[in-house]
């Protein structure tokens, strides 16, 4: 497995911790998002993405956040030992999405993507930079067809979309009163 893109993006205050986020992606074909680039005491590494944890409230179910002392949905009190704990006895509050389960892996990823983040830093001095990371979801590759390049079905679905986007913003109508869509689409056609 190789890693045959890294993107970045920047923060705009250099003052703070979080330096940048990335992407990247493996063999051409599987992306994985919002790794973070933090600068710690030796000098910038990796965060893996992550999500909060969260817990069932015990009275109506509703999830809450494991630092939440009252239930969003009902406002019941919420018991503070729901929340597990990692190997040194602190309260896991995030979990991660995508991460390396071995060292050989992390640093590969780690050497990288700091790499990128260096030339990321050399290109941001340039006039007229702009960052690539925005266009990720943009940049699915044209497959090629029986009669030509051919583009995703999540490509296809928003080219059709597009037309009442750009006809709401210029008539002021808003999504509610859009016009319907075409024939054949319906809610989940462009997922496959």
């Amino acid at each position: 497995m190789d890693i045959t893109e890294v993107r970045i993006k920047l923060m705009e205050d250099p003052g703070e911790r979080l330096k940048a986020f990335c992407s990247i992606t493996f063999d051409n074909c599987f992306v994985v998002r919002d790794l973070k680039i933090i600068d710690g005491s030796n000098g910038p590494f990796v965060a893996m993405p992550s999500r909060k944890l969260t817990a069932h409230c015990a009275r109506c179910g509703m999830k809450n956040h494991l630092r939440a002392q009252y239930c969003n949905q009902c406002g019941a009190g919420l018991s503070q030992d729901r929340m597990p704990l990692d190997a040194d006895g602190r309260a896991k509050l995030y979990a991660d999405i995508a991460h390396p389960i071995n060292s050989q892996c992390r640093e590969m990823i780690q050497e990288h993507v700091i790499n990128e983040f260096y030339d990321e830093l050399d290109r941001s001095k340039q006039p007229g930079y702009v960052s690539r990371y925005d266009d990720v979801d943009i940049d699915y590759l044209d497959e090629p067809g029986e009669n030509g390049p051919q583009r995703s079905r999540v490509d296809r679905a928003h080219q059709r979309s597009a037309p009442h986007e750009s006809q709401a913003k210029s008539s002021g109508t808003t999504p509610h009163n859009a016009p319907p869509l075409e024939k054949g689409d319906s809610f989940g056609s462009g997922i496959f």
